[in-house]
């Protein structure tokens, strides 16, 4: 592994045609049974072998056993009704038919431990597991138990915590939490949102990462964007409170966004997973705009802490472009790297 700017995804790589629908997120599965679960193990082979090939660092299983990064986590705790459903307000950008907490949350069972162990017996490069966030579940949810969106994250919480011990204990070396809600909610994330978060990392001694970004390039996403202005400045009123926490690493948005750059300054201190490659568009980026874009990062996080990454996960892109461009980001670094060391 690269020990200067090692390379990593921050999340979904897109799943072969064979297990599921390409490019469409909520895919359903096209096997069943046995065949689902040597399908799923098949498709993490191959797209850990897209992630070596592209030089890729610090690899994942490419979410390629679960169908969506929220639900499929949820699917497998008890408490909620997925025949039981609302329509709710989806970070405060769109309608969506969702499933019911009608009890007390908790889990069974692990969920993905066994795929974590799968993905460590395939590899001896250091490997990184995504978790949903605490006010992300919430935020996928219609709760008729709780009645309180705060309440039910610190639920969540420790059941996160389970599941992340359990991880480690597989030999997980970064456990990611996936919290685009902390783009939208800023009052909540600053009032309970991390301090929520810091109860799902309890006890951990792996590395702890939180991946805030601006979303899959769906339309919803796509139209939000078009309503911010020329600056996206959100993460300024979360990245204070961030610094100050007990995670190890934040994962954010850089490359064709409108974040200023300078913002990653309010994070100085902390590991920088610094999105260089767009999900939102098929066109790949090359080498050379990677490079740029971490080199402006490095005026606010010193080499030894920048992780350069994807902007978001890939699932809805054709596979030969998510291919294409983890391509672009392992010799994107890569050049970054030749000057540096020189």
């Amino acid at each position: 592994m690269n020990n200067l700017l090692p390379t990593t995804t921050a999340g979904s790589l897109p799943k072969p045609s064979w297990l599921a629908q390409p490019e469409k997120l909520w895919s359903p599965w096209k096997l069943s049974g046995d065949e689902l679960t040597e399908g799923t193990h098949d498709a993490l082979r191959l797209s850990l072998d897209d992630q070596r090939q592209a030089g890729i660092d610090i690899v994942s299983d490419g979410e390629q056993t679960r169908q969506h990064f929220v639900t499929t986590f949820i699917e497998h705790l008890s408490g909620v009704d997925f025949e039981k459903r609302e329509t709710v307000r989806i970070r405060d950008r769109y309608d969506a038919s969702v499933p019911t907490v009608v009890g007390a949350v908790s889990r069974e069972k692990p969920v993905f431990v066994d795929d974590a162990r799968f993905l460590r017996g395939q590899t001896d490069q250091p490997i990184k597991w995504a978790l949903p966030g605490p006010m992300t579940m919430v935020d996928t949810l219609y709760d008729a138990h709780y009645k309180s969106r705060e309440k039910l994250a610190w639920e969540f919480a420790t059941i996160l915590n389970q599941e992340a011990r359990e991880l480690q204990a597989a030999g997980v070396d970064i456990i990611q939490f996936d919290e685009p809600a902390f783009n939208v909610f800023f009052d909540e994330v600053n009032d309970w949102g991390v301090a929520v978060l810091e109860k799902a990392i309890e006890g951990l001694t792996c590395e702890t990462a939180v991946h805030v970004c601006y979303g899959y390039g769906i339309k919803a996403n796509t139209d939000w964007k078009e309503t911010l202005g020329a600056e996206w400045r959100e993460y300024e009123g979360i990245f204070p409170k961030l610094q100050a926490s007990d995670i190890d690493i934040v994962s954010l948005e850089c490359h064709n966004s409108h974040v200023p750059i300078d913002l990653i300054e309010l994070l100085r201190g902390k590991k920088v997973m610094v999105g260089a490659i767009d999900v939102a568009t098929a066109t790949i980026e090359t080498p050379e705009e990677v490079a740029r874009t971490l080199q402006r990062a490095l005026e606010f996080v010193d080499a030894d802490k920048l992780y350069p990454s994807t902007n978001c996960g890939m699932a809805p892109l054709p596979r030969s472009v998510a291919r294409a461009k983890l391509a672009a980001l392992g010799a994107g670094a890569g050049l970054l790297r030749g000057e540096l060391s020189s």
